[in-house]
């Protein structure tokens, strides 16, 4: 090939650049790289509705309350009573704000003697000693809640921002509407992470006129109007559109008929929560929820732990099998206490679980022949003010064995059966934790143990109940024996006329 002469060299270059430069002109621009997606900011709204009946809600003028449950999730459940708690305030909204129930938080009644928000704060101020530069707000115009008083507050000051307002509850002087306007404009205008606002009105109304009263309808329809101005006030918002808002509604007790609570009654122990936001169904009712999963899902939300807390938060996935129950469950047999229109209960085990009742005596109160598997809401109103209503760390459907109602028919022989549970595979040589939780009460001739047995043995004993455990969590350590491949476990009770016992919930890990 003949050398390439510089002239010509020079002139071949300059050709490459100008094709070079046409094509640049004609060719399309490359895309720039995408931009990463802008995470959306996680935020808050409780709305406390202080003595409000959810089946008076769902028939009153209230399209803000109606369209949320709608919208989301419905979960009725119910309280303790004495000696736990009153039903009053002051440990309904401490339990609400703690996420604990009153073993634990220590309010008993509106006195707040034995309050221990120290150990166990509101979910405020977890949130700004675990991330201080969250945004916090609390309104309410009962004193209690975010005043200093003696009795309060509630919610501590370490809030970043807390509205304290003298309710009078006389009707239409309730402070609620200042509460909504204020709210409003903090939740439209500024930039709260987390909130909670409370109205009182409703429960003034069913103090004066009773739950049953018109005016008490009139008065939920009135306080749906403030709800709705603080669901507008969070769709106004300038960023809302790159927000992720969780709201939950929710009460600290309910009502009777006539007007009034504090004592046992399931009116009086009804609450509920009311839940939208991402990954919650609409029109989604649930039996699992309690009234501490507000504070558990108010934290999760945000992204701060709820380790040490009685509650879970809402999307927490409900593995319990007892829970499987709840199409089967039947009305009434025996039972005189219990609504007719409550189902409640069935004798039939989940899958894999069994009931020995071959050592069980004849007869008796249909309801509780051997262990039964029943809600709080029946079992409880099968005979109030004997503690059942204390059984607060149950959930949903639970198993139940009581010997004290089952003797109120005429029967042979005494209350003697065995809850089993399925085989579990295990390995030898291995440590495992039984956990469940149990409410138990106790008397001289009565019986109550956990048993094991590995591949098909002898079952022995390795928790054996002496004294009252009153909604409590157990874990009980488990020596897994060499060579053991599977272990199965037995509840067994037995007494005549004696008390009872409730498993619910119950794992191995």
């Amino acid at each position: 090939m003949s050398p390439v002469l510089p002239g010509r060299a020079l002139a071949v270059a300059a050709t490459a650049a100008a094709l070079i430069a046409a094509a640049a002109q004609t060719a399309p621009a490359a895309p720039a790289p995408a931009a990463a997606p802008v995470a959306a900011v996680n935020k808050v709204l409780v709305i406390g509705i202080d003595g409000t009946v959810l089946d008076r809600v769902k028939v009153a003028d209230a399209p803000n309350l109606n369209g949320l449950m709608a919208q989301g999730l419905t979960a009725r459940s119910t309280l303790y009573a004495n000696p736990m708690a009153a039903t009053s305030s002051g440990p309904g909204w401490s339990t609400i704000a703690t996420g604990v129930w009153p073993d634990k938080h220590g309010v008993k009644d509106n006195s707040f003697t034995g309050k221990n928000y120290t150990a166990y704060p509101d979910f405020l101020t977890r949130i700004e000693n675990a991330k201080p530069a969250l945004h916090t707000y609390a309104a309410a115009d009962w004193e209690p809640i975010t005043s200093t008083d003696q009795n309060g507050p509630i919610f501590s000051p370490t809030v970043d921002k807390r509205l304290s307002l003298k309710g009078d509850r006389d009707g239409y002087g309730s402070e609620d509407p200042k509460i909504a306007a204020a709210a409003s404009a903090e939740l439209r205008d500024q930039n709260p992470d987390a909130a909670f606002v409370y109205f009182g009105e409703i429960d003034h109304a069913g103090h004066s006129s009773g739950a049953a009263s018109q005016e008490y309808l009139n008065t939920i329809g009135r306080v749906d109007k403030l709800v709705g101005q603080l669901l507008t006030a969070v769709a106004a918002r300038p960023t809302y559109a790159q927000e992720n808002w969780k709201v939950l509604v929710t009460t600290d007790h309910g009502h009777t008929d006539a007007g009034g609570h504090g004592g046992s009654s399931i009116q009086e122990r009804g609450t509920f929560v009311i839940a939208k936001g991402a990954g919650i169904a609409a029109g989604s009712v649930r039996g699992d929820v309690r009234l501490v999963d507000v504070a558990a899902t108010a934290l999760q939300q945000v992204g701060v732990p709820t380790a040490g807390l009685d509650g879970v938060p809402l999307d927490t996935p409900d593995s319990d099998p007892f829970d499987t129950l709840r199409p089967a469950l039947q009305a009434r047999v025996d039972e005189t206490g219990i609504p007719a229109g409550v189902k409640g209960f069935t004798h039939t085990p989940p899958a894999g679980w069994s009931v020995d009742n071959s050592k069980m005596g004849t007869g008796g109160v249909t309801e509780w022949a051997g262990w039964a598997f029943a809600t709080d809401e029946f079992w409880s109103q099968s005979q109030r003010d004997q503690w059942r209503e204390l059984n607060v760390r149950s959930r949903d459907v639970f198993a139940v064995a009581d010997s004290d109602e089952w003797d109120d028919k005429s029967h042979t022989g005494t209350f003697d059966s065995t809850l089993v549970t399925p085989k579990w595979p295990v390995t030898g040589g291995t440590t495992r934790t039984l956990a469940f939780q149990t409410h138990y009460r106790h008397e001289a001739g009565q019986s109550a143990q956990v048993l094991v047995s590995y591949n098909g043995a002898a079952p022995s004993v390795v928790k054996n109940y002496t004294a009252d455990a009153v909604a409590k969590g157990e874990a009980i350590t488990l020596q897994v024996p060499a060579g053991a491949t599977d272990v199965q476990v037995r509840f067994r009770y037995s007494g005549t006329n004696n008390w009872y016992w409730t498993v619910d919930n119950v794992t191995l890990g």
